[in-house]
Protein backbone atom coordinates (compact mmCIF):
# COMPACT_ATOMS: atom_id res chain seq x y z
CA UNK A 1 0.00 0.00 0.00
CA UNK A 2 1.51 3.66 -1.03
CA UNK A 3 2.05 5.30 1.96
CA UNK A 4 0.88 9.09 2.76
CA UNK A 5 4.72 10.39 1.60
CA UNK A 6 4.60 9.04 -1.34
CA UNK A 7 1.25 9.70 -2.31
CA UNK A 8 2.50 13.60 -1.39
CA UNK A 9 5.10 12.89 -3.52
CA UNK A 10 3.05 12.09 -6.50
CA UNK A 11 0.56 14.55 -6.37
CA UNK A 12 3.02 17.17 -5.93
CA UNK A 13 5.12 15.85 -8.88
CA UNK A 14 1.98 16.12 -11.31
CA UNK A 15 1.47 19.42 -10.29
CA UNK A 16 5.14 20.71 -10.75
CA UNK A 17 4.19 19.57 -14.86
CA UNK A 18 0.96 21.82 -15.26
CA UNK A 19 2.89 24.24 -13.37
CA UNK A 20 6.17 25.87 -12.77
CA UNK A 21 5.39 28.72 -9.88
CA UNK A 22 6.14 28.13 -6.37
CA UNK A 23 3.95 29.16 -3.83
CA UNK A 24 3.99 30.98 -0.53
CA UNK A 25 1.04 30.78 0.98
CA UNK A 26 -2.16 27.58 0.52
CA UNK A 27 -5.93 29.27 0.69
CA UNK A 28 -9.03 27.29 1.41
CA UNK A 29 -11.96 28.55 0.05
CA UNK A 30 -14.72 27.68 1.79
CA UNK A 31 -18.55 27.89 1.73
CA UNK A 32 -19.93 30.66 -0.47
CA UNK A 33 -16.44 31.95 -0.40
CA UNK A 34 -15.36 31.14 -4.12
CA UNK A 35 -15.94 35.20 -5.08
CA UNK A 36 -12.18 35.63 -4.23
CA UNK A 37 -10.88 33.35 -6.61
CA UNK A 38 -12.05 35.85 -9.22
CA UNK A 39 -9.02 38.35 -7.69
CA UNK A 40 -6.49 35.19 -8.11
CA UNK A 41 -3.96 36.11 -11.02
CA UNK A 42 -4.11 32.41 -12.60
CA UNK A 43 -2.12 30.52 -13.99
CA UNK A 44 -3.44 27.34 -14.11
CA UNK A 45 -6.09 25.38 -12.87
CA UNK A 46 -7.09 21.58 -12.18
CA UNK A 47 -10.15 19.71 -11.13
CA UNK A 48 -9.32 17.63 -7.78
CA UNK A 49 -10.51 14.82 -10.02
CA UNK A 50 -7.23 15.00 -12.42
CA UNK A 51 -4.66 15.47 -9.03
CA UNK A 52 -3.53 12.35 -7.69
CA UNK A 53 -5.01 11.02 -4.28
CA UNK A 54 -6.97 14.19 -4.23
CA UNK A 55 -10.59 13.40 -3.22
CA UNK A 56 -14.17 14.73 -4.68
CA UNK A 57 -15.54 17.79 -3.21
CA UNK A 58 -19.35 17.29 -2.68
CA UNK A 59 -20.65 20.14 -0.48
CA UNK A 60 -22.80 22.85 -2.15
CA UNK A 61 -21.25 25.46 -3.62
CA UNK A 62 -17.74 23.75 -3.35
CA UNK A 63 -16.27 23.97 -7.34
CA UNK A 64 -14.16 21.30 -6.34
CA UNK A 65 -11.08 23.35 -8.29
CA UNK A 66 -7.17 24.01 -7.48
CA UNK A 67 -6.11 26.98 -8.53
CA UNK A 68 -2.37 28.26 -9.35
CA UNK A 69 -1.29 31.77 -9.48
CA UNK A 70 -0.94 34.86 -7.73
CA UNK A 71 -2.82 37.51 -5.12
CA UNK A 72 -1.35 41.21 -5.25
CA UNK A 73 1.89 39.59 -6.23
CA UNK A 74 1.99 36.69 -3.80
CA UNK A 75 2.44 33.36 -5.63
CA UNK A 76 -0.45 30.89 -4.28
CA UNK A 77 -2.45 27.49 -4.66
CA UNK A 78 -6.02 28.55 -3.87
CA UNK A 79 -8.97 25.47 -3.21
CA UNK A 80 -12.13 26.34 -4.33
CA UNK A 81 -13.97 24.29 -1.96
CA UNK A 82 -12.49 21.73 0.65
CA UNK A 83 -13.19 18.73 1.77
CA UNK A 84 -15.09 16.86 5.22
CA UNK A 85 -15.40 14.74 7.80
CA UNK A 86 -19.77 14.35 7.15
CA UNK A 87 -18.67 13.52 3.38
CA UNK A 88 -17.07 10.36 4.54
CA UNK A 89 -13.50 10.59 3.99
CA UNK A 90 -11.17 10.44 6.99
CA UNK A 91 -9.05 13.28 8.12
CA UNK A 92 -5.95 12.36 6.31
CA UNK A 93 -7.99 12.72 2.87
CA UNK A 94 -9.14 15.93 4.15
CA UNK A 95 -6.05 17.37 5.01
CA UNK A 96 -3.76 15.79 2.18
CA UNK A 97 -4.04 19.46 0.11
CA UNK A 98 -2.36 20.91 2.90
CA UNK A 99 0.62 18.22 2.93
CA UNK A 100 0.73 19.13 -1.01
CA UNK A 101 0.61 22.43 -0.51
CA UNK A 102 3.70 22.39 2.20
CA UNK A 103 5.62 20.12 -0.14
CA UNK A 104 5.61 22.57 -3.16
CA UNK A 105 6.51 25.59 -0.94
CA UNK A 106 4.31 26.89 1.20
CA UNK A 107 4.77 28.12 4.63
CA UNK A 108 1.77 29.64 5.63
CA UNK A 109 -2.03 28.65 5.35
CA UNK A 110 -5.02 30.71 4.86
CA UNK A 111 -8.50 29.09 5.55
CA UNK A 112 -11.75 30.25 5.55
CA UNK A 113 -15.46 28.71 6.36
CA UNK A 114 -19.11 29.74 6.75
CA UNK A 115 -19.73 29.10 10.45
CA UNK A 116 -23.01 29.23 13.07
CA UNK A 117 -22.94 32.21 15.51
CA UNK A 118 -23.48 31.61 18.98
CA UNK A 119 -21.58 34.73 20.63
CA UNK A 120 -24.80 37.14 20.56
CA UNK A 121 -22.66 40.08 20.01
CA UNK A 122 -22.29 38.66 16.38
CA UNK A 123 -24.36 39.77 13.55
CA UNK A 124 -25.01 38.17 10.00
CA UNK A 125 -21.85 38.02 8.04
CA UNK A 126 -19.66 39.32 10.42
CA UNK A 127 -16.10 38.28 9.94
CA UNK A 128 -14.34 36.20 12.82
CA UNK A 129 -10.44 36.10 12.88
CA UNK A 130 -10.27 32.59 14.73
CA UNK A 131 -7.90 32.86 17.37
CA UNK A 132 -8.37 29.66 18.81
CA UNK A 133 -10.72 26.43 18.54
CA UNK A 134 -11.99 23.33 20.58
CA UNK A 135 -11.56 20.35 18.26
CA UNK A 136 -14.84 17.71 19.13
CA UNK A 137 -14.26 15.88 15.82
CA UNK A 138 -14.13 11.81 16.63
CA UNK A 139 -10.76 11.70 15.12
CA UNK A 140 -7.59 13.54 14.13
CA UNK A 141 -5.53 14.06 11.43
CA UNK A 142 -2.11 12.72 12.91
CA UNK A 143 -3.61 9.54 14.83
CA UNK A 144 -1.11 7.01 13.53
CA UNK A 145 2.57 5.97 12.90
CA UNK A 146 4.11 9.13 12.42
CA UNK A 147 6.10 9.78 9.58
CA UNK A 148 9.17 12.66 10.58
CA UNK A 149 9.50 13.73 7.34
CA UNK A 150 6.30 14.96 7.71
CA UNK A 151 6.21 16.90 11.26
CA UNK A 152 6.92 16.16 14.79
CA UNK A 153 4.51 13.17 16.77
CA UNK A 154 3.77 15.94 19.11
CA UNK A 155 3.34 19.43 17.48
CA UNK A 156 2.71 22.54 19.86
CA UNK A 157 -0.90 23.67 19.28
CA UNK A 158 -0.22 27.05 22.25
CA UNK A 159 -0.61 29.45 19.15
CA UNK A 160 -2.43 27.70 16.32
CA UNK A 161 -3.27 30.78 14.81
CA UNK A 162 -0.61 33.24 13.97
CA UNK A 163 -0.52 36.20 16.02
CA UNK A 164 1.56 38.74 13.96
CA UNK A 165 -1.52 37.58 10.93
CA UNK A 166 -3.84 38.12 13.47
CA UNK A 167 -3.05 41.65 14.37
CA UNK A 168 -2.70 42.73 10.78
CA UNK A 169 -6.11 41.07 10.15
CA UNK A 170 -7.34 43.29 12.61
CA UNK A 171 -5.73 46.85 11.75
CA UNK A 172 -7.02 45.74 7.94
CA UNK A 173 -10.46 45.13 8.99
CA UNK A 174 -10.48 48.96 11.26
CA UNK A 175 -8.73 50.55 8.57
CA UNK A 176 -11.57 49.45 5.86
CA UNK A 177 -14.30 49.94 8.96
CA UNK A 178 -15.57 46.42 8.59
CA UNK A 179 -16.89 44.56 11.15
CA UNK A 180 -14.24 41.97 12.04
CA UNK A 181 -14.05 40.16 15.46
CA UNK A 182 -11.82 37.53 17.36
CA UNK A 183 -13.09 34.20 17.92
CA UNK A 184 -13.09 30.75 19.36
CA UNK A 185 -14.28 28.33 17.20
CA UNK A 186 -15.24 25.02 17.74
CA UNK A 187 -15.05 21.78 15.56
CA UNK A 188 -17.86 19.52 15.23
CA UNK A 189 -18.71 16.55 12.81
CA UNK A 190 -21.98 17.35 11.23
CA UNK A 191 -23.55 17.33 8.75
CA UNK A 192 -26.68 18.05 11.21
CA UNK A 193 -26.36 21.23 12.61
CA UNK A 194 -26.64 21.59 16.15
CA UNK A 195 -29.67 21.29 18.53
CA UNK A 196 -30.86 24.03 21.40
CA UNK A 197 -28.79 22.13 24.29
CA UNK A 198 -25.65 21.76 22.10
CA UNK A 199 -25.57 25.33 21.42
CA UNK A 200 -25.75 26.15 25.26
CA UNK A 201 -23.22 23.20 25.82
CA UNK A 202 -20.60 24.41 22.75
CA UNK A 203 -21.12 28.20 23.80
CA UNK A 204 -20.38 27.10 27.96
CA UNK A 205 -17.43 25.33 27.00
CA UNK A 206 -15.81 28.73 25.46
CA UNK A 207 -17.02 29.09 21.60
CA UNK A 208 -18.04 31.90 20.04
CA UNK A 209 -18.33 30.07 16.50
CA UNK A 210 -19.36 26.68 15.23
CA UNK A 211 -18.39 24.69 12.53
CA UNK A 212 -17.71 21.57 10.60
CA UNK A 213 -13.99 22.34 8.78
CA UNK A 214 -10.90 24.19 9.83
CA UNK A 215 -9.45 22.33 12.86
CA UNK A 216 -8.13 19.59 10.88
CA UNK A 217 -6.32 21.72 8.44
CA UNK A 218 -5.25 23.87 11.50
CA UNK A 219 -3.78 20.95 12.82
CA UNK A 220 -1.93 19.49 10.23
CA UNK A 221 -0.34 22.99 9.07
CA UNK A 222 1.14 23.10 12.99
CA UNK A 223 2.41 19.60 11.91
CA UNK A 224 3.99 21.26 8.98
CA UNK A 225 5.66 23.82 10.68
CA UNK A 226 2.89 26.16 8.38
CA UNK A 227 2.05 29.81 10.00
CA UNK A 228 -1.67 29.93 10.06
CA UNK A 229 -4.74 31.92 9.40
CA UNK A 230 -8.06 31.46 9.99
CA UNK A 231 -11.12 33.48 8.84
CA UNK A 232 -14.75 32.40 9.37
CA UNK A 233 -18.24 33.78 8.68
CA UNK A 234 -21.35 33.77 10.27
CA UNK A 235 -24.13 32.91 8.11
CA UNK A 236 -26.78 31.46 10.54
CA UNK A 237 -27.06 32.67 14.24
CA UNK A 238 -27.39 30.11 16.88
CA UNK A 239 -29.31 31.64 19.86
CA UNK A 240 -30.85 28.89 21.42
CA UNK A 241 -33.76 31.05 22.74
CA UNK A 242 -33.94 32.41 19.18
CA UNK A 243 -33.58 29.56 16.99
CA UNK A 244 -34.52 29.57 13.51
CA UNK A 245 -34.75 26.32 11.00
CA UNK A 246 -31.67 26.31 9.16
CA UNK A 247 -32.24 27.40 5.27
CA UNK A 248 -28.61 26.68 3.16
CA UNK A 249 -29.79 28.45 0.55
CA UNK A 250 -29.97 31.74 3.25
CA UNK A 251 -26.89 30.27 4.51
CA UNK A 252 -25.00 30.37 1.16
CA UNK A 253 -26.06 34.14 0.47
CA UNK A 254 -25.58 35.26 3.30
CA UNK A 255 -21.66 33.77 2.59
CA UNK A 256 -21.83 35.42 0.06
CA UNK A 257 -22.74 38.86 1.52
CA UNK A 258 -19.73 38.76 3.92
CA UNK A 259 -17.70 37.11 1.66
CA UNK A 260 -17.39 40.71 0.05
CA UNK A 261 -16.10 42.13 3.12
CA UNK A 262 -13.43 39.01 3.77
CA UNK A 263 -12.09 39.89 -0.35
CA UNK A 264 -11.26 43.23 0.90
CA UNK A 265 -9.31 41.91 3.68
CA UNK A 266 -7.57 39.04 2.62
CA UNK A 267 -6.47 41.11 -0.85
CA UNK A 268 -4.86 43.72 1.42
CA UNK A 269 -3.64 40.84 3.52
CA UNK A 270 -1.79 39.42 0.48
CA UNK A 271 -0.46 43.01 -0.24
CA UNK A 272 3.33 41.56 0.40
CA UNK A 273 2.55 40.90 4.36
CA UNK A 274 2.50 37.12 3.97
Amino acid sequence: MVGMWEQIQEAASWIRKQWSGTPRAGLILGTGLGGLATRIQTEARFSYSEIPHFPSSTAPSHAGQLICGSLNGIPLMAMEGRFHYYEGYSLGQVTFPIRVMRELGADTLVLTSAVGGMNPQYSLADIIIIEDHINLLPDNPLRGINDDRLGPRFPDMSQPYDRELINKAKHIALKRGIAAHTGVLVAVAGPNLETRAEYRMLRTMGADIVGMSTVPESIVAAHAGMKTIAFSIVTDMCLPDALEPADIQKIIAVAGVGGKKLEDILSDLFQGTL
